[in-house]
């Protein structure tokens, strides 16, 4: 149950906001800034149209996305989900086709920045001042996510600002006969500019590659993910109106600086410094957030041995320096050698391939019906939204072109020689997508049940998971003497066949039979036997302790070999069996808790049945307070339940006095030495145990009078 030695896990320093900037930040640059003037040279007026019929094979695929993020929040994003669902071969191919489309992103935003500089210092080539750019975001990534994330949120909210005002006073100066010959382009060149400007959203999805650094990614990802795509949605389409409506077609197609040419005609000469401030901004922004998640790509390969390890060492500060110094190389050779339209198309037509990969992984992933697939957040409409994220891509990247064709050729191919060459013989994984063949079952890679086993146990519970609920109603078996496994499997059974629709002896069957098997962990002197039944509505769970221990004997999956141990705790778990996920995060909650290194301390020293509840609960879920005459907790005495002020969210759930434990009612009236058992949400708990443990006497919360 322990994390092995040598597995480093990037730091969890990106809440919502810095996730809502990144993915902006991301998506929010070069699309408005520049693309808008390449794209009305292409598709005339109905470059507008473009922008949103570009958005339509994202919006599935940034579904999908968001669904294997909440599952698997990795570093590597869609390298990552492309590995453990499709196999190693198309993940080399997904790693490295994202490491560098993410790169020509990069690179194209600091030409852009070059061009908008030139407005100013026409004397400063465009490639020298990319390039300086680029090595100076580098070194700041290099010093931690935290700083350049902070830095991402002050950036986003500037550039937001000043668009706002581009578009509030834009509308006001739109001329509807600048609209005139919408269509004349045709319906190939509008969809073929779709397929170019398809860039400026796809680094919305990018911040996934960060997931292992986000707080709480079921919850932040999404809704970070969600609201910067909304914003960009309402960005794109109302700024390009804003640039068609009041520039003649003749200045906008073509050029490089549309936006700054269309707010010199809405404010003057100050339009152009302001919009200019507001892309120098944007390229920034988007540089940092592609460079952050750009490194992480060769850094979750090193991981799984596709790249040399030399990826994988962390700097000082927590950071892939070498993922980051040779992303900035390659960074630096694209900018110096290549165009800004080839590079916005290179970095386009790869994207859209991976966008229909991902979109077959959700598939893969869904029909493998792995147990502790558990994503925080689904794809709606399975399975038409995947399935258009399939087709979708392809449609775009067949009407940009032979050299965009070419292009994701080549990757593919380089992808599937360096896997020959190089990762083949390093690594003994498989794909989730033989867990879909049956036939092909001799080649499924049973670590990645494990893994993403694993994975649930860092994410952690769930808010409305009951996992406290549980156990604080569960029924605990205090045995002094040494005992076999069976005996207590009869007895647990014996119990809960009161509580299942199964004899005794069907129960104790399925809990030998999941011991024998290699299905129940046994490990640190702890046991965990479970089971999913039908029928059942809300989980259930008997704790018990053998002071002399448990004699078990189990099938070790890790080496398949039959082993036998002595243990002191045991928690049997019976859930029901419609909700695998909340089972095992259940399990995965326990499995951190006994990995603690007190755990077995505590627990074979707890001196009653509410000791031993608290020492499963001993996280930041729970507190427990002594009332006593010298502390904090002095005002509590005296008074009922119902009189004591606790935080919204909170629950007392045991009262121990003296040798007695008491189910608590509001009319309990609290005394000297009294034990309490509280239960709740962590921000709830953290401010109990501020009140009542870290505060000083007289700066606490008095009962309700």
């Amino acid at each position: 149950m322990r994390q092995k030695a040598g597995q480093k896990r990037l730091r969890k320093e990106l809440r919502l906001f810095d996730v809502f900037a990144i993915a902006t930040g991301a998506t929010l640059s070069a699309g408005f800034f520049i693309l808008p003037g390449i794209a009305a040279a292409q598709a005339g007026p109905a470059m507008i149209l473009s922008y949103l019929i570009a958005a339509i094979p994202l919006i599935p695929a940034m579904f999908c996305t968001v669904e294997l993020a909440t599952a698997m929040p990795r570093a590597g994003g869609a390298y990552y989900f492309l590995d453990r669902t499709l196999g190693p071969v198309t993940g080399v191919i997904g790693g490295l086709g994202s490491w560098l489309s993410m790169i020509l992103k990069v690179a194209f935003a600091l030409v852009g920045m070059g061009a908008y500089i030139a407005l100013f210092f026409p004397q400063l080539p465009i490639i020298p001042v990319g390039v300086s750019f680029a090595i100076a975001i580098a070194l700041l990534n290099m010093f931690g996510t935290g700083k350049s994330g902070r830095l991402q949120v002050l950036m986003v909210l500037g550039l937001l600002l000043i668009l706002l005002l581009f578009i509030g006073d834009g509308v006001m100066h739109v001329q509807a006969d600048y609209f005139e010959g919408f269509f004349d382009a045709g319906t190939a060149n509008i969809l073929s500019t779709a397929g170019l400007v398809y860039i400026s959203y796809a680094g919305v999805t990018k911040v996934t590659s960060l997931s292992e650094e986000i707080e709480n990614p079921e919850r932040n990802l999404p809704r970070g993910i969600f609201l910067a795509l909304g914003t960009a949605l309402i960005m794109y389409a109302l700024g390009t109106l804003v640039m068609v409506g009041v520039l003649p077609m003749k200045e906008l197609a073509g050029s490089l600086t549309p936006a700054a040419a269309a707010a010199e005609r809405i404010f003057g000469r100050p339009g152009i410094i302001i919009i200019s401030i507001a892309a120098l901004a944007s390229f920034v922004s988007v540089a940092n957030a592609g460079m952050l998640s750009a490194s992480r790509f060769p850094l979750a390969m090193a991981r799984d041995h596709l790249l040399p390890r030399v990826f994988y060492r962390l700097g000082a500060h927590g950071t892939p320096v070498v993922s980051i110094l040779t992303t900035l190389g390659i960074t630096v050779l694209i900018i110096v050698f290549l165009k800004p339209v080839g590079i916005a198309k290179l970095a386009s037509s790869f994207q859209l391939l991976m966008f229909a990969l991902i979109s077959l992984a959700v598939i893969v992933m869904r029909e493998s019906h792995i147990a502790s697939y558990d994503p925080g957040y689904k794809t709606p409409w399975y399975p038409w939204t995947p399935l258009i994220g399939i087709f979708t891509p392809i449609v775009l990247v067949v009407k940009m072109g032979l050299p965009a064709i070419l292009f994701t050729v080549v990757l593919i191919a380089s992808g599937i020689v360096w896997y020959a060459f190089y990762a083949r013989g390093k690594t003994a994984r498989t794909g989730a997508i033989f867990h879909v063949f049956e036939r092909l079952g001799r080649l499924r890679y049973r670590g990645l049940d494990s893994e993403l086993r694993g994975i649930l146990k860092e994410k952690g519970l769930r808010e409305d998971d009951p996992f406290d609920q549980i156990v604080a109603r569960s029924m605990v078996i205090d045995i002094k003497e040494s005992v076999e496994f069976e005996d207590v499997v009869g007895r647990v059974s014996l119990w809960l066949s009161h509580v299942i629709p199964h004899t005794s002896r069907e129960i104790a069957r399925q809990f030998l039979e999941g011991t024998r098997i290699g299905a129940t962990p046994v490990t640190h002197g702890v046991a965990l036997p479970h089971l999913r039944v039908a029928g059942l509505t809300e989980a259930e769970m008997i704790l018990v302790r053998a002071r002399q221990g448990v004699h078990i004997a189990f099938n070790n999956p890790l080496t398949g070999h039959d082993e036998e141990e002595n243990v002191s705790a045991t928690f049997f778990l019976i859930s029901p069996e419609n909700d695998p996920g909340q089972h095992l995060r259940i399990l995965a909650q326990i499995a951190g808790r006994v990995d603690d290194d007190n755990f077995i301390r505590i627990w074979e020293s707890a001196e009653s049945e509410q000791e031993l509840k608290e020492a499963l609960l001993h996280d930041e879920r729970s507190v427990a307070l002594s009332v006593r005459r010298n502390d904090a907790t002095v005002v509590l005495m005296n008074h009922s339940l119902r009189d004591i002020d606790l935080p919204e969210g909170c629950l007392v759930t045991w009262l121990r006095r003296g040798e007695q434990v008491i189910v608590p009612r509001g009319s309990t009236v609290i005394h000297e030495d009294d034990r309490l058992t509280i239960i709740g949400d962590p921000q709830a708990i953290r401010h109990v145990r501020e009140t009542y443990l870290q505060g000083k006497r007289g700066k606490h919360r008095r009962p309700k009078q």
